[in-house]
């Protein structure tokens, strides 16, 4: 169902920037106002569109076979990814090596600042007119803004997790007045961030996201406070929002509106296969579209080592396998007891294909990190060469570890924490009887019990990226072992050693400010650690 992506043509008449930095660089040629191009209901409902494609959403679909998405980058810093091509792409071997500046990776940090702050300048402008929009519908203005406000709170949270303390921008850019913006306290951006998620609740309709013709809904904007809220009590605000993060979750669960996918008979029908080949499934809280008729995504080339361009089947003349988990994150999971580290599941290591009336089953190189198969296409790959696939940004399981963590930390290790933890543990444990996970969890301490969300997390979520984000907050290294497969342990971060030999210091909890956007804003202060590289 691709219902967003009509209509974009037109809404670049709609913005006076598209970036922070563009608009710190250019003088505006005229002072009209923004709102004048607002003079139609489909004026409107373009600038929203546009939203859904531009900065923390894109983040989930740019790239390419060599780089992929920005939204792996955190999945290289933590050392736990790697990237076949990293000598050519070499933000991965920076990342690695924690040896990144404001210099060496400034067009990256470019691209993630300027994609926030365009998609903040389109939001603010949308915020700012769309009530006063002819023609427009009271409750197509109330959802409207609902969505507008759910996307600058998104590119915020984006910007404040890599940043830190970053410039608050929350008007139209509509003159030459104040262009030097300073940094805001973190605990402010959150602050708004907080307020335009609520806002969002109370404004969208309370509708499974698939069944909203994947347009944002309440429970999409409720997965989110709850995840901002849970991150607000980590570091470094370390704010105390468990409560409030376990009470958005529950709000989503009670819903009725997502579900977890259930598991076929077999290993092809498992939940994380229908994952990998159904958009419209009732798990996806959230979900970035693509379509191969308009916009494609390179994520199935990603899906195969880069000797598989060789084999001579496949529509891609180039794959890459450009996020490929190292051993040391392959041992979070037990290879005898969870479906997911299974062949073809979420990752792999063979390919079987028919050619010339011949079965060939063709081993990936020796030493080879396992590919995401989740991420394979076998339409694009063996068919057109275009991958309209969509992209998970928050499926309903995120939804479930974040309230049983926020359940833990704020009123103990109750009975509902411990079945939210079963839930997806007991699906891809599915040789575990349900109650022996329940067992293993009850009467464990609080630290211990949120250990194991944080381990589920991990083993659940390695394809959403969120585990450079779980370091951030938590301030804890996991450490695993190749002779006890799924045994994790927890060290803290700053002076723990990664799987490339290299010490993380305090100063990679966050990424610089290019050195080309300290130079266009002299207002800004360089984060610390990075002042002079």
């Amino acid at each position: 169902m691709k219902k967003i992506f009509f209509g974009l043509m037109c809404v670049g008449l709609l913005n006076v920037s598209t970036s922070c930095s563009d608009f710190l660089e250019e003088k505006p040629k005229s002072e009209m106002s923004t709102g004048q191009n607002f003079s139609a209901p489909s004026h409107a409902y373009n600038a929203v569109n546009a939203l859904y494609r531009k900065g923390a959403p894109e983040f989930y679909g740019n790239g390419g076979v060599y780089m992929p998405s920005t939204v792996t980058l955190g999945g290289y810093l933590s050392g736990f990814f790697d990237n076949e091509y990293k000598g050519q792409e070499v933000v991965a071997d920076y990342s690695q090596k924690l040896s990144i500046t404001s210099k060496n990776i400034a067009g990256t940090m470019d691209g993630v600042w300027d994609g926030c702050y365009g998609a903040i300048s389109r939001a603010n402008t949308a915020i700012k007119y769309i009530d006063k929009t002819p023609d427009l519908q009271q409750s197509e203005i109330t959802t409207l803004l609902g969505e507008a406000k759910f996307f600058r709170a998104f590119n915020y949270f984006y910007l404040v997790k890599f940043f830190g303390d970053v410039p608050l921008i929350t008007e139209p850019y509509e003159s030459s007045e104040n262009m030097y913006v300073t940094r805001t306290a973190s605990a402010e951006v959150y602050a708004l961030i907080v307020k335009d998620l609520k806002d969002a609740v109370a404004s969208l309709p309370n509708e499974a996201f698939t069944n909203n013709k994947h347009r944002i809904t309440k429970n999409t904007a409720e997965t989110l406070l709850a995840d901002v809220y849970l991150n607000m009590s980590g570091f470094p605000l370390q704010s105390n929002q468990y409560a409030a993060a376990a009470t958005a979750a529950r709000n989503v669960i009670n819903s009725g509106k997502h579900k977890l996918i259930e598991n076929g008979a077999t290993p092809e029908t498992s939940a994380y296969n229908v994952m990998r080949t159904e958009d419209n499934n009732i798990e996806y809280v959230y979900t970035y579209e693509s379509d191969a008729s308009i916009s494609t995504n390179a994520r199935p080339q990603i899906s195969m080592p880069n000797v598989a361009a060789t084999w001579g089947i496949f529509k891609y003349s180039i794959t890459n396998n450009a996020y490929r988990p190292v051993k040391q994150y392959l041992n979070v999971y037990d290879r005898e007891k969870d479906l997911r580290i299974q062949e073809r599941q979420f990752f792999h290591t063979t390919y079987t294909y028919e050619k010339d009336g011949q079965t060939i089953t063709k081993v990936f190189p020796e030493n080879a990190s396992p590919a995401p198969w989740l991420w394979y296409d076998e339409s694009s790959m063996l068919s057109t060469g275009k991958c309209g696939k969509d992209l998970a940004v928050y499926r309903y399981a995120e939804v479930l570890l974040i309230a049983a963590e926020a359940i833990a930390q704020s009123e103990g290790v109750t009975a509902e924490a411990v079945k939210y933890l079963t839930d997806v543990r007991a699906r891809a444990y599915t040789t575990t009887s349900r109650s022996a996970i329940e067992a293993s969890l009850t009467g464990l301490s609080k630290e211990a019990f949120v250990q194991q969300v944080w381990i589920e997390r991990m083993r659940e979520l390695p394809l959403e990226m969120r585990i450079w984000s779980d370091i951030q907050r938590t301030r804890m290294y996991p450490k695993t072992s190749d002779s006890a497969p799924g045994t994790v342990t927890f060290v803290n971060v700053v002076g723990a050693v990664n799987p490339w030999g290299q010490t993380f210091q305090t100063k990679h909890l966050l990424w610089p400010i290019s050195d080309n956007e300290m130079q266009r804003n002299p207002s800004l202060v360089q984060n610390p650690g990075y002042e002079n590289d």
